[in-house]
């Protein structure tokens, strides 16, 4: 897709579990070859938006399309162009990395010469390539999220959902993901959908950030434009500018 194509579109977008609604009336585009951050507190909404837009939950009503495909109509067609690296992902821990990445390739069809290029390529830059046939259960955390990173970009996905990619990552390893992200961003047109929690994160990757807050869209723009339009000194500050969650200290020592 080009550049000034639409990867995502979602118009009046609603999911509600009972009497909860998650997500509210969303309406949203997302251009190909951004990298869109949606942040927002915990229950906001924005891993049900990510896994209706992957194809693996139904919206209550609404409408909504990715690389051009209904969500709904064209579930599997989504699958197949896009990635989706969940917060709580599982791993096979009796297999090696290597093991690992060829029974993901297998699932999207991929194999021989130029599947093990790929691998190569991702453990290489991910820094693992003295433990892939080393089995996962003898990874550290950090080093099991570094290979479902891999498993993600593995097919070439158009369009990348990464829901908290720099969980149990240290410093080093999130500034690897976040330069991976930057680099197939610019070189590969692929579009990148992160939830995260980590504002600095968000702010040195994210060209667009769109922040939810109780299923509501709230804001959207770049990050120097949210921290502009909220007197802010930096994205954390906006965020919590617009958000709320500062402790209140008078209430604090009050307690205490």
């Amino acid at each position: 897709m080009a550049k000034n194509d639409v990867t995502i579109r979602t118009q009046r977008l609603n999911k509600s579990f009972g009497t909860v609604q998650a997500v509210r009336n969303l309406d949203l585009d997302v251009m190909a070859g951004s990298r869109f951050g949606f942040l927002g507190p915990n229950g906001a909404g924005k891993t049900t938006t990510v896994r209706i837009l992957s194809g693996l939950l139904k919206q209550t009503s609404g409408y909504a399309e990715v690389c051009g495909l209904d969500v709904n109509k064209d579930r599997d067609a989504v699958k197949a162009v896009t990635g989706l690296l969940p917060e709580t992902p599982g791993l096979y821990s009796k297999l090696s990395a290597v093991e690992f990445l060829e029974f993901i390739g297998a699932l999207n069809g991929r194999n021989g010469s130029d599947l093990h290029r790929r691998i190569d390529s991702l453990l290489g830059i991910l820094g693992l390539e003295g433990r892939q046939d080393d089995l996962l259960e003898s990874y550290s955390s950090g080093m099991k999220q570094k290979v479902l990173v891999s498993s993600t970009l593995l097919h070439e996905p158009k369009l990348v959902f990464l829901d908290e990619p720099t969980s149990r990552l240290d410093p080093s390893a999130t500034a690897i993901i976040k330069d991976l992200i930057l680099v197939l961003a610019e070189e590969t047109d692929t579009t990148f959908f992160i939830c995260t929690h980590m504002t600095g994160f968000a702010e040195a990757v994210c060209d667009v950030i769109g922040l939810l807050n109780e299923g509501e869209l709230v804001t959207r723009g770049s990050p120097q434009e949210l921290i502009e339009s909220a007197g802010a000194r930096n994205l954390e500050d906006a965020y919590l500018k617009i958000v709320g969650g500062k402790v209140d200290r008078e209430v604090l020592l009050a307690w205490r």
